[in-house]
């Protein structure tokens, strides 16, 4: 498929996609949105093992494209919020870890973007806000992935007051998981993915697509979803593999997707 507001990258059995729209400071229009879900639906049928969300330009992305939202009505607004949820909704869905590495700036939408990847590793001149909370147009919907990585009341702070946090705030309070100077970003991004891929590719699979599965429900269901979930992965040929190989204290020999 043919991008123009992003790229799409394969290097060995790893994924970048990367928001290619600093005019707009990757601003999250709907041909964005769209281009955006598909990359990750495409990878995600892919043998990558991981994938990496990155940008250019001065912004990592400023959320919302307001051109596309201005004087529309309510079944149109609709619709643009709907497809939001389908991208954020897809990068959780997909077997694969991704991993997003911030730069600069990541506002609204574009800090629902992070924190709805798996992981996130920044730079120390990235910073996150939710910044409807100062104007007219609350930052409901990034609330939702907000919210789900930090505590309540630090939460309500970022949305309330919509003021924007250090990336070292964002490591502390759990928004991302590191914080590194600028030219280590790549290297620390790409260390933490790869630790995040190895093993099996299809029980990390299973595993992720179970974690989200199961964050939202009580401790009891939760328990009775992930026992079922952990009793049947445990007769796909890796899991078995991994324990003959513990046993006979030996290195596993997984299933590897083959790269193209």
């Amino acid at each position: 498929m043919a991008y123009e507001l992003i790229t799409l990258e394969y290097d060995g059995p790893y994924a970048t996609i990367t928001m290619n729209n600093p005019k707009r400071r990757n601003a999250l229009s709907l041909r964005h949105m769209l281009e955006l879900t598909d990359a990750f639906r495409e990878v995600g049928e892919s043998n990558a093992r991981g994938v990496i969300l990155a940008a250019n330009g001065p912004a990592f992305s400023a959320g919302h494209d307001f051109a596309d939202m201005v004087g529309q009505d309510l079944i149109a607004m609709r619709k643009l919020l709907s497809v939001c949820t389908s991208l954020m909704d897809a990068i959780q869905a997909i077997p694969q870890p991704v991993l997003a590495r911030v730069h600069a700036i990541a506002t609204a939408a574009g800090c629902q973007l992070v924190a709805t990847c798996d992981l996130a590793v920044a730079s120390t001149e990235a910073s996150f806000a939710t910044p409807g909370g100062k104007g007219g147009w609350f930052c409901t919907t990034p609330m939702v992935a907000v919210s789900r990585n930090i505590g309540r009341k630090r939460a309500l702070e970022m949305v309330l007051t919509g003021d924007a946090i250090d990336a070292q705030t964002a490591a502390d309070w759990g928004l991302i998981n590191r914080v590194v100077p600028p030219e280590r970003l790549l290297e620390e991004a790409q260390r933490l993915l790869e630790a995040a891929t190895r093993g099996s590719f299809l029980s990390k699979g299973i595993g992720k697509q179970a974690f989200y599965a199961q964050i939202g429900l009580d401790q009891p269901q939760a328990y009775k979803y992930a026992q079922e979930v952990m009793a049947s992965a445990s007769q796909i040929p890796d899991a078995q593999e991994g324990m003959h190989a513990f046993l006979e204290k030996r290195k596993p020999r997984f299933y590897q997707p083959e790269v193209s």
